[in-house]
């Protein structure tokens, strides 16, 4: 939490993600699924209303049998936590000029489990002046922001560009590519780094979207598809031409769902599977489209490289609570309060006069 200060307006962040249970138990898997078919997987297959429970429950119950064989907790509580701490302390520390007139304080919150965001969204929007709202995703698309900014249109009406803004199309910020770069090859092993013999692989993953319906057709929703491939065009032409380059190939790696049509075809599989068949001897995974670990990066992800058994590999955690990262993050949210302030100035002079 940011310290208060007398000042004419106050001002919330909420810093919000997908979120995944803490306790791996049926009972609260079971709400988070039911939640995730409701708010995600509706968008792009018909479900009936009386499969919402079943899907929810076989889904639950498989996740707490794996998840409880392979002795797997989430980190995501953990990191979101560690996030917003973290972004709080960057913003009381920055000597922003701003902070002199506003008071801000920084929230966490999730789509599928407590707290929730929208539940959030309702008790503070009777408390502040305005809301900036910080996805946890670089690429925005239906299924990630665009689930918050529903939630905030749902709330506000036609009023929400006034009190809330959120913050966006942060894959185009050229600091958060050089923040990614050097915290990749900062996190290389020794082995990898000092390797002199064969070729070394680098699969950058992200969540797959959509690419055409059921039906053979674009998808009339909004999915990120080329946002997702400007993102990865743009950092493995920044990744292959930095001095510290190990790489000999960066490939996508998308992770896809099953339903709803044709999704991307740059899958994490067919990245290991055509490094293996080249011959590579050496893969590291890192997570660029996803701003903290959860459970499809630190166990899908990973275990997919794990089974390859190449004879070197890494697995690169995500940017998560890394100083740099909150610091860069800590602007941003910085320069959209500026706006939403002086918007809301500007909107009461014009009432005034």
């Amino acid at each position: 939490m940011v310290d208060r200060i007398v000042s004419s307006k106050k001002y919330a962040v909420i810093v919000t993600t997908y979120g995944e249970v803490e306790k791996v138990t049926v009972r609260d898997l079971w709400p988070s699924s039911r939640r995730i078919l409701n708010a995600v997987t509706r968008q792009i297959a018909k479900i009936p209303t009386a499969l919402i429970y079943f899907i929810a429950d076989y889904r639950s119950t498989k996740h707490y049998i794996e998840w409880k064989l392979s002795h797997y907790h989430s980190s995501l509580p953990s990191i979101n936590r560690s996030q917003k701490k973290r972004l709080a302390g960057c913003i009381a520390a920055s000597g922003s000029p701003l902070l002199s007139k506003i008071d801000v304080e920084v929230y966490d919150a999730c789509y599928f489990v407590p707290p929730y965001f929208d539940d959030l969204l309702q008790q503070l929007r009777h408390n502040y002046d305005g809301i900036v709202v910080v996805p946890m995703f670089p690429v925005e698309s239906a299924f990630s922001c665009g689930i918050a900014c529903q939630m905030v249109i749902d709330l506000y009406g036609d009023k929400a560009f006034n009190h809330v803004k959120v913050l966006s199309k942060l894959w185009k910020e050229d600091n958060l590519h050089r923040i990614y770069i050097d915290y990749l090859f900062g996190q290389l092993s020794p082995s990898l780094r000092h390797r002199k013999e064969g070729k070394i692989g680098l699969v950058l993953v992200i969540h797959g979207t959509l690419v055409k319906d059921r039906d053979g057709n674009p998808p009339t929703l909004f999915t990120g598809l080329e946002e997702t491939m400007a993102f990865f065009d743009v950092m493995k032409r920044k990744i292959m031409a930095d001095p510290r380059n190990i790489f000999s190939d960066v490939r996508q790696g998308c992770m896809n769902h099953s339903r709803g049509g044709e999704w991307t075809a740059d899958t994490i599989e067919n990245a290991l599977t055509g490094f293996k068949s080249e011959g590579y001897q050496g893969v590291v995974m890192f997570p660029y489209g996803f701003f903290a670990d959860n459970s499809e990066t630190e166990y899908d992800a990973c275990k997919k490289l794990q089974k390859e058994s190449f004879p070197v590999f890494q697995y690169i955690r995500c940017i998560n609570d890394s100083p740099p990262f909150a610091r860069w993050l800590a602007g941003q949210v910085l320069n959209k309060l500026q706006v939403l302030n002086n918007q809301q100035i500007a909107w009461e002079s014009l009432e005034h006069n």
